[in-house]
């Protein structure tokens, strides 16, 4: 057990690196953008036209990878041997690019009904919405070329993970947010945001490239074939039917936002979407890595019935993730204005940007820790062959997300739809671990709650310390919405926050404070 745990540990830090890397570019890319465009209304359009190509990817590549080829290829490399993972890596990759391509034709053909009504008051009070909704669809058809790449890039990524092989797929979003970084810095001023168009293009192309060569290293051997009626296939494609229904539902919500917003102000889109991607940085950094890190084990624990392992190697993710999500949910929210601030206001981006992306950033922090624990409890179903659960809770999360959506837009605009996305987050949190706690015949209850609690008392005591921080650097004159005084309150008050959050860890939750000195430590 202890050689897996150290295995998971190994690969978790490859992938948390890469992770971070990632969201580090991503920030560099929203503060690049901010830059050059700010929230001007022909942002809006790029991000309305972003979401049909995202969308295509992942109902396709997104669906297979995570749920249903991993499990299945891990199933037939225990029972068939090499050779017959290798026909199914090669069939299911060959489906899915095929299926990919006439999607994205599908959209292309379909985009000027499509995109639309995605955000029907894009540009209201302008004076621009019919030239902003043209740009969307050209901008739309243009990117449904960066799908056609995901397709097989996405593919490629569930085969390395599969074979324990993480460095080219972490460095592969790395060359992508490069990529659109370039478009904007090099292509914005000639092209508008056709430049970023042709980052998310080139980007895409460039996720793929890296990680070709080295399939033949975890000794990949493709082949020019279907076999969709072959067991392992057929295992595939009925594990991929909930999941995009699932993955579905999280496209939904990113519209209902859109939709939403695009009635609320112009440059309403982009400021939700800036406070989007600021919160996804934890998330990715803390839930993702790990669980991303980690599924391959679950996979096989589960292909070898060893569920009492699996339970320990879920449980102690689970317990890692919320250990770290936790205070990181708590910081984002002290220190929201000031990050924002540093980041985003300079160039076009103005502080009336910034009290728009506040507001919104300030509710969705409130999630991160659920929106990052979710994601090791749907790899926990997804471990046992269950996609059907995880979909249906995201489904019920997607409907209550909807109706609160519609009902805080109106009283709390960019605040609203942030809240509705946090508590819908909580609920399917909720209901996951609940569920997930039955199917398993239980987890370790005790020690669960002993390290939350642990969590929560040494967040308590850091949101107090800093707290008293900013309030004195604001008496001392650091003003958080001035460069200089941003620095110094997000340095300052942060530091001190991590450092009171650690200490603190070490006598209220001292076995996860330990198990993280000794990941870092190796």
């Amino acid at each position: 057990m202890r050689s897996q745990t150290q295995s998971v540990i190994g690969a978790a830090g490859i992938v948390a690196f890469g992770f971070l890397a990632s969201r580090m570019l991503g920030l560099l890319r929203s503060v690049v953008i901010a830059d050059a465009f700010g929230t001007d209304p022909e942002l809006d359009a790029y991000w309305v036209a972003f979401r049909l190509p995202d969308l295509v990817f992942q109902l396709l590549a997104g669906a297979t990878l995570s749920a249903a080829f991993i499990p299945t290829f891990s199933r037939v490399l225990l029972r068939s041997g090499e050779e017959g993972a290798w026909r199914l890596a090669s069939s299911v990759l060959n489906l899915v690019a095929l299926a990919t391509f006439v999607l994205a034709g599908l959209a292309f053909l379909l985009a000027p009904w499509l995109v639309p009504l995605l955000a029907p008051g894009l540009g209201e009070g302008t004076g621009r919405e019919a030239e902003l909704s043209a740009l969307a669809v050209e901008l739309t058809r243009f990117m449904l070329l960066s799908p056609l790449f995901f397709g097989i890039s996405g593919m490629l990524t569930g085969i390395l993970n599969a074979r324990q092989h993480f460095v080219a797929p972490a460095l592969a979003p790395l060359v992508y947010n490069l990529s659109i970084i370039l478009g904007a810095i090099i292509l914005s001023e000639p092209l508008g945001v056709y430049g970023l168009a042709w980052g998310v293009v080139a980007g895409a192309l460039g996720h793929l490239l890296v990680q070709v060569p080295v399939l033949g290293l975890v000794g990949m051997r493709w082949r020019p074939s279907f076999e969709v009626y072959s067991a392992g296939v057929r295992e595939v494609l009925r594990l991929m039917g909930p999941r995009v229904i699932g993955l579905a539902a999280t496209q939904v919500n990113f519209l209902v936002v859109i939709f939403f917003a695009s009635f609320i102000s112009s440059g309403a889109i982009s400021s939700v979407t800036y406070a989007f991607l600021i919160m996804l940085l934890p998330v990715g950094v803390v839930g993702m890595a790990i669980s991303t890190a980690a599924f391959p084990t679950l996979a096989q624990q589960a292909a070898a019935h060893q569920y009492e392992q699996l339970r320990e190697s879920l449980t102690g993710a689970l317990r890692t993730i919320l250990f770290l999500a936790v205070p990181a949910s708590a910081g984002l929210v002290l220190l929201g204005r000031p990050v924002v601030r540093l980041l985003l206001q300079r160039g076009a981006f103005e502080a009336s940007d910034t009290d728009l992306v506040v507001a919104a950033l300030t509710f969705y922090a409130l999630g991160v820790w659920a929106h990052a624990g979710i994601e090791i409890l749907s790899r926990g179903f997804y471990a046992l062959s269950d996609t059907k659960t995880p979909v249906q809770l995201a489904v019920v999360a997607m409907l209550l997300n909807v109706v609160l959506a519609a009902a805080l837009v109106g009283p709390l605009e960019l605040r609203g739809l942030a809240a509705a996305a946090s508590i819908t987050a909580a609920l399917e949190f909720g209901l996951l671990l609940r569920v997930l706690h039955v199917r398993l015949g239980g987890f370790d209850r005790i020690g669960l709650r002993r390290s939350l609690g642990g969590t929560l008392l040494a967040t308590a005591v850091m949101t107090e310390v800093v707290l008293i921080m900013r309030l004195l650097l604001g008496a001392a004159g650091a003003d958080a919405m001035e460069p200089l005084g941003a620095l110094v309150v997000t340095v300052a008050a942060g530091g001190l926050g991590l450092f009171t959050y650690l200490g603190a860890s070490y006598v209220t939750n001292r076995e996860e404070y330990r198990a993280l000195l000794g990941r870092f430590g190796g």
